[in-house]
């Protein structure tokens, strides 16, 4: 079977789950991506989930196409593009009938994934079990585990601080420090200097929470304007290396590395279905 006629659905359109349906799309697989129908992706410019919003999404020389249904993303897939469905809960899948199925939401628990969705099944990151939840699970920690392909066992668990970079760890990332609806004062690309303000909050009484950074660099990430966000939300991130603004609109390295670690699970299970 040619791989353009083998589907794999991938759960989760953020930043880290697109390097993995980049390098499936330059691999020659169909793939359908599966999203809510708000995601939150902070690094937009490097998401494939911004098609849910804008109906295409484009990460690097790739594109997402947004369909109605699947007739519409078969269509989208035929072209060579990745299509995209508003359907976190795997509707589509008996008419799908896909090749495999990746998790890609990183949402640190399983959200419904099971190994009868697919002939295979991988899993990014901890909440699952490899043999139990999906087949194979990849390692989604920064170190020197990151994209192993486990296939017993779980991933570490998420340690919720951020890798370092150039010694900032916590600091890089922004959570909202009241609830509300987001009014962006930057853009992603933009320096900023510590305590200057990048967003406001605005409350549901009128009241307004200034979002300062939380360290001179590159504002690498922002949360999309106008989203409603809860206290504690994650909704912006900071590169501290300001020469860095490139980065800003490509894959990252986590993300590449994890897709590496995906494209060589979905070859071993061909690989060993074929033997069986």
């Amino acid at each position: 079977m040619k791989r353009k006629e083998q589907l794999i659905l991938v759960r989760g359109g953020g930043d880290i789950a697109s390097g993995t349906i980049y390098k499936l799309l330059q691999c020659g697989y169909s793939v359908l991506v599966l999203e809510t129908e708000m995601p939150s992706a902070i690094r937009r410019y490097a998401a494939f989930s911004e098609a849910v919003y804008d109906g295409v999404s484009r990460v690097e020389d790739k594109t997402c196409r947004l369909a109605g249904n699947f007739r519409e993303a078969r269509k989208i897939m035929e072209t060579g593009e990745a299509a995209m469905l508003v359907d976190p809960d795997c509707r589509v899948l008996k008419e799908a009938c896909p090749f495999a199925l990746v998790d890609a939401i990183l949402a640190k628990k399983n959200l419904g994934t099971s190994r009868e969705m697919a002939p295979k099944t991988i899993a990014l990151g901890p909440g699952f079990q490899a043999g139990r939840d999906a087949d194979l699970v990849i390692e989604t920690m920064r170190g020197h585990q990151l994209g192993r392909v486990i296939h017993e066992g779980s991933a570490l668990p998420d340690t919720g601080v951020p890798g370092l970079i150039q010694g900032y760890g916590a600091e890089r990332v922004i959570h909202a420090p009241a609830a509300g609806r987001m009014e962006n004062l930057r853009k992603i690309g933009d320096i900023v200097k510590k305590g200057e303000p990048i967003a406001r909050i605005l409350g549901a009484a009128g009241e307004v929470t200034e979002v300062p950074a939380s360290l001179d660099g590159l504002l690498r990430g922002l949360i999309r304007d106008g989203y409603p966000v809860t206290e504690g939300f994650k909704i912006a991130d900071i590169d501290p290396r300001q020469e860095e603004y490139d980065n800003c609109f490509t894959i990252s390295d986590k993300a590449r590395c994890i897709a590496g670690g995906v494209l060589e699970g979905i070859l071993f299970l061909e690989e060993r279905e074929e033997k069986r």
